[in-house]
């Protein structure tokens, strides 16, 4: 079995994105004159922090290879503590490194354009994945067909996160407004349980727990849209990419090393994946081998740019963001590719 090519599966969808957008090559993308030197610090003059927080998610397969691996301890070495906290969402990421609990964090794309909308210092300095991890979830018994039948429903969704986001432009798609539906803000667990014992009528879902409840409860996806789930954005808190740019450059290598292995390795990060998220295997391939594209460019630039401009201005409609200018300002200062554009998988030990 092998991983979906970015190649076979979004070309299209990402040619026609840029044409609406009609953006130009680097726009929105930090210079290398722009950024702090990566790897200004080398590891015989020590490191610039004895501390090096990041998150795990599994909606981020790549993290967890890396965790798996302990690349990051071994690179580092004794004199670097390692910290890895678990995000359980785009949101609980954002607030993660808002709080500065964590130095680098992964999202989705959506939700890093909206926290930096709002004032949180951060910037996207890859992107792991495009994964096709959201979609519109209801019973297996549900006499809901389509996303036309969502009028007047109760939907469960995760604010700040993809999910959510995905839903407000699969409504707006179809006609609707979110005064047409009652959002349950539940954490996307939650939502999957809240769907499951009837408690709302469909659910907003979230990989790997869609693929899981979809073959342990039989829920339906009645509605799919690759095209409207943003990339997976690993952002990092601005303070310490100014502190710590050498430790930085060390987390975005270890990430490459670590597409390098999941592409050569689909099974084995299928089953990492089951054993981190607790799900059957079977489970686990299907989101890894079926619906997440690893095989892409990790600059962030006119791809993810283009899926954000279309994103924007739902923030602002549905006032997750008070204005445009916000939206345009984050847009503009978001993408730090200096970092991704020198990677050096081979600099992380094995």
């Amino acid at each position: 079995m092998t991983i979906r090519s970015a190649l076979s599966v979004t070309a299209a969808s990402l040619t026609a994105a840029l044409m609406l957008s009609g953006c130009v090559a680097g726009e929105g993308s930090a210079t290398q004159a722009d950024a702090p030197a990566p790897g200004a610090t080398s590891e015989a003059e020590g490191w610039s922090s004895d501390t090096l927080t990041v998150d795990f998610a599994t909606y981020n397969p790549l993290s967890l290879v890396i965790k798996e691996q302990g690349w990051l301890e071994e690179t580092l070495g004794d004199d670097v503590t390692v910290e890895w906290v678990q995000s359980a969402g785009s949101n609980k990421a954002n607030e993660a490194l808002r709080a500065g609990a964590i130095d680098v964090g992964s999202t989705a794309g959506s939700a890093a354009l909206l926290a930096r909308a709002n004032g949180s210092p951060i910037r996207t300095i890859a992107v792991y994945t495009q994964p096709e991890w959201s979609a519109i979830v209801v019973p297996a018994d549900s006499p809901i067909d389509s996303a036309d039948d969502l009028a007047g429903t109760s939907i469960a969704a995760t604010k700040g996160t993809d999910p959510y986001f995905f839903l407000l432009q699969t409504l707006e798609e179809h006609g609707l407004t979110l005064g047409d539906v009652e959002v349950q803000n539940l954490q996307h667990a939650d939502g999957r349980t809240a769907l499951e014992n009837g408690s709302v009528q469909a659910w907003a879902g979230l990989d790997p727990i869609m693929a899981d409840t979809e073959v342990n409860a039989g829920s339906k996806l009645v509605y799919r849209n690759i095209d409207f789930n943003t990339f997976g954005f690993l952002n990092a808190t601005e303070s310490f990419l100014e502190q710590s740019p050498d430790l930085a450059q060390v987390v975005v290598d270890a990430y490459e090393k670590a597409r390098a292995w999941a592409l050569e390795n689909p099974e084995e990060t299928a089953q990492i994946l089951a054993d981190v998220a607790g799900i059957d295997l079977a489970i686990a391939e299907k989101v890894i081998l079926e619906r997440t594209v690893i095989d892409l460019d990790p600059v962030p630039g006119e791809a993810q740019r283009s899926v954000l401009e279309v994103v924007g201005p739902i923030f602002v409609e549905s006032g997750d963001v008070s204005s445009q200018e916000q939206i345009d300002e984050a847009l503009d200062s978001l993408f730090e590719d200096s970092f991704v554009t020198q990677a050096d998988a081979a600099s992380i030990a094995d």
